[in-house]
């Protein structure tokens, strides 16, 4: 079965009765080189185990079973089982999970399926669940070496940005924090069907071993950084007092402990920066 060929693809979703659901931002991938290009740039080996988040009707899934000793698929959406039944019957080292990625216990699910396997994510997210899955599996630090996955391209660029770069945001100092985050190759929007509107880009997160840089607080820290970008017009005293509900002065004197200009946006501030920073506003509470 070539899951590639759009013609193919329609009768199969017709025999299964099959409708698109915008609420799940379902968009099916149809360029035969983009998974395998995928697969080839995520380090998986015959060796790895893969944790693969929404597989539609398994385009990637293949791919990765060509090459992977085991993959597991969480997939939502009850009525893609039977059907993942059929596309992937060939496969024996696939196994599907029908269960939401942000309920599921992945620590658990590691530990249990691929025992003495090094572990990755590989998947084609839905636009609207990107950043809450991707900041999921970050957050949860489970026992991963990497997440090589496709999103809208305009998500791709600013998770992959340079912290203290006008593209930067809160959400590129979160996954920086965990990951080293690359661009790996553009997928542009007549690659799906149905089309999105939006191009996307595959981008791998390489899980750290450590953090690039030390604070006193974590949970502090990381509310300061969402505060800091919350208002970007703004400026980091404005923002950060507003966003921590604290006084402003107790901002500003931080903001001088650090020896930053008075005016310094969040934007402007490098991972070491805002880290001193927290650590800062912190102390001056």
């Amino acid at each position: 079965m070539n899951l590639c060929d759009y013609n193919e693809i329609k009768k199969l979703l017709s025999d299964f009765d099959f409708k698109f659901s915008k609420s799940l931002g379902q968009n099916f991938i149809v360029n035969p080189t983009v998974c395998p290009r995928m697969v080839e740039m995520s380090g998986i080996d015959e060796e790895s185990g893969v944790v693969e988040i929404g597989p539609g009707i398994g385009v990637l899934t293949a791919e990765l079973a060509k090459k992977a000793k085991k993959v597991v698929c969480i997939e939502l959406d009850t009525r893609l089982i039977p059907l993942l039944g059929i596309t992937l019957a060939e496969y024996e080292n696939v196994e599907i999970i029908n269960a939401d990625v942000l309920k599921t216990d992945l620590h658990a699910l590691i530990k249990e399926k691929f025992s003495g396997m090094k572990v990755f994510v590989c998947a084609n997210l839905p636009y609207y669940i990107t950043s809450p899955v991707i900041m999921a599996l970050l957050e949860s630090r489970i026992n991963v070496e990497s997440i090589t996955v496709m999103v809208q391209k305009e998500a791709a660029q600013r998770m992959c940005a340079e912290v203290g770069s006008r593209d930067s945001g809160a959400v590129t100092v979160a996954v920086n924090y965990y990951a080293q985050a690359q661009k790996l190759f553009e997928v542009p929007s007549g690659s799906f069907m149905p089309a999105p509107k939006v191009d996307s880009c595959v981008m791998k997160l390489t899980i750290r071993k450590e953090p690039p840089v030390s604070v006193s607080d974590e949970t502090f820290f990381f509310r300061t950084v969402r505060a800091a970008f919350g208002q970007r017009r703004k400026t980091a005293s404005n923002s950060i007092s507003a966003g921590l509900g604290i006084p402003k002065q107790a901002v500003i004197n931080a903001i001088a402990d650090c020896g930053f200009s008075p005016d310094v946006r969040a934007e402007a501030l490098t991972m070491e920066e805002l880290a001193r920073l927290s650590d800062a506003v912190k102390g001056n509470l």
